[in-house]
């Protein structure tokens, strides 16, 4: 035999060896159903996160950042008296940015000035001071109220009741395939899960307060999916 047809017979036998193998692995799985359950848990959020900050232009990059600190500082010094001394509010972003004029006729772009930008995230648990918030902060001179997404302090309680939920509903449609199908469970193979939250997070476009009334918010509520694929063993 030629070198070239034992190649041949050689690959030909790792081909039936391969599906050998394969279906064999095939024959020793038991025989299963499999099922799908999904749940939804609706919650009232407990916690409020809102990114609050002070945009400032100016001719150069020195006058930006003094301009940005001072108004920062008089934002920050309003929402402590608001919500207290230990008041939860970190810095999230900051930046310093030149402003460029580019030329009708091309060429090189001239710096006109810089931006400044600090950002600041607020956390309250008392969902009826977000507006108060929002006002005091635009009031003692911030300029962009970034985003607002409401969240849970606790979000594994929520989440094991949609799971448990989940998997209930799969538990029952399992059982009734097998009483469809006239045959019985025997044990459950594998439980798959996943699922998210789904926490709706709201940009605030900034208006700056003219009248006295305070900005209305509604926090709404938050869906927490779970989704539980079930393998069960028949007979």
């Amino acid at each position: 035999m030629s070198k070239k047809n034992l190649r041949q017979f050689g690959f030909i036998l790792i081909l039936f060896t391969s599906a050998s193998v394969a279906q064999e692995t095939v024959n020793k799985l038991p025989p299963s159903i499999q099922t799908f359950g999904e749940a939804v848990v609706t919650v009232q959020p407990d916690r409020a996160r809102i990114d609050v900050g002070v945009v400032t232009q100016a001719n150069t990059s020195q006058a930006a950042v003094s301009q940005n600190a001072q108004k920062l500082e008089a934002t920050l010094a309003r929402l402590r008296q608001l919500l207290g001394a230990n008041a939860d509010i970190k810095t999230v972003s900051y930046s310093l940015t030149p402003n460029y004029r580019y030329p009708r006729e091309g060429g090189e772009p001239s710096i006109t000035g810089y931006t400044a930008t600090n950002i600041v995230r607020v956390t309250l648990d008392d969902l009826t001071k977000v507006g108060s918030v929002i006002d005091t902060a635009s009031q003692a001179g911030a300029n962009r109220i970034q985003s607002l997404q409401f969240t849970l302090k606790d979000e594994q309680t929520a989440q094991a009741q949609a799971l448990r939920e989940a998997a209930a509903k799969a538990r029952r449609k399992a059982d009734a395939l097998a009483a469809a199908l006239n045959v019985g469970i025997v044990r459950i193979l594998s439980a798959v899960e996943s699922g998210s939250p789904v926490i709706p997070v709201r940009d605030v476009a900034f208006a700056r307060a003219e009248a006295a009334a305070q900005t209305p918010i509604e926090p709404g509520t938050i869906e927490i999916r779970a989704q539980v694929v079930l393998t069960v063993e028949i007979r």
